[in-house]
């Protein structure tokens, strides 16, 4: 048995039930009407070959590099995944209530991201159409099985993390596109995952009043195993080498802009109300995001160094 067992999850759902209605009505003030429609270059649009007897896709018709596209398919494909984040959360807090009607309203919101990317990439030719819908099928055939599922502890501590590495992921994308459009239709996005994170992590919040040993151990549990909901895309430990490698998402910015600005949120460091086994995973966490800013540190060295050396063989 662990602390996370000694309260019954149902209990704590309920105990945050007040919290999640809360949630939900500063959200819905601080939340933006959007049409996806509205973010898509239609008139750029061409017919494919196929049925209306168009052009082949080519990687040459691409407005963005081939590291874009890498990021731009490993995020679409993940956002594709929302059945499964559906069932994952319905099936950890439940349909009634104010849970209910928050897991309802953070489904429709966001589905309107795969619409609107998807709409997008296609309309510009920016990604292989063939290629993306094998590639959503045999994702989406395969699920989403998340190690926080089942406890609403680990999964608040898990979204709260994952929206925000999702919001970061989005942004810096768009960027990396030097696409205009393309970089307005991602900060859209982005900015709905930075009020989801906004949402979890204040319930979260609300769950360390009410059992903080218990959601410290939730989160040195998320911390030491996260995992991105895409993580089980084909090729994802190589596109995601990829994207740490054009500082889209490293290791750095998992440390340094999702990772602890959240963990502070929540006065991880400063807690004096702690037992003792709260502690003992305080302490272990301490150590964990020790080890990884060391090896944050050191992948930030290898990349400079291979960039030295790409710049010297090129010179």
């Amino acid at each position: 048995m662990t602390i996370l067992d000694d309260r019954p999850p149902a209990d704590l759902v309920r105990a945050l039930d007040p919290v999640v209605a809360t949630e939900i009505e500063r959200h819905l003030t601080m939340a933006k009407e959007w049409f996806p429609h509205e973010y898509v270059p239609w008139a750029e649009g061409t017919n494919y070959d196929g049925l209306y007897a168009g052009e082949a896709w080519d990687p040459s018709q691409s407005p963005v590099d081939g590291v874009a596209r890498t990021a731009l398919v490993v995020n679409l494909l993940t956002e594709d995944n929302l059945p499964s984040y559906h069932r994952a959360l319905t099936d950890t807090v439940g349909r009634d209530s104010a849970w209910g009607e928050w897991v309802h309203r953070w489904t429709a919101e966001e589905g309107r991201h795969a619409i609107a990317m998807r709409d997008f990439l296609l309309v510009t030719r920016s990604v292989d159409p063939v290629a993306l819908e094998r590639e959503r099928m045999h994702h989406m055939s395969r699920g989403f099985e998340g190690y926080a599922e089942g406890h609403v502890l680990t999964t608040m501590a898990y979204v709260s993390f994952q929206e925000l590495a999702t919001r970061i992921s989005h942004r810096n994308t768009g960027k990396h596109t030097e696409d205009p459009g393309l970089d307005r239709l991602l900060q859209r996005i982005a900015a709905d995952e930075n009020l989801h994170m906004l949402f979890y992590r204040n319930v979260m919040g609300a769950a360390f009043e009410i059992d903080p040993d218990a959601s410290m151990q939730a989160v040195l549990d998320t911390v030491e195993n996260f995992a991105m909901p895409g993580n089980e895309v084909e090729g994802f430990t190589r596109r995601s080498l990829t994207i740490a490698l054009a500082g889209i998402y490293d290791l750095r910015i998992h440390y340094d802009e999702v990772l602890a600005p959240v963990l502070r949120a929540w006065d991880v460091w400063d807690r004096t109300d702690l037992g003792p086994a709260g502690e003992a995973a305080r302490e272990r966490l301490a150590a964990f995001m020790a080890g990884l800013d060391a090896t944050a540190s050191r992948f930030e060295e290898k990349r400079a160094a291979r960039a030295a050396r790409t710049r010297a063989s090129s010179g």
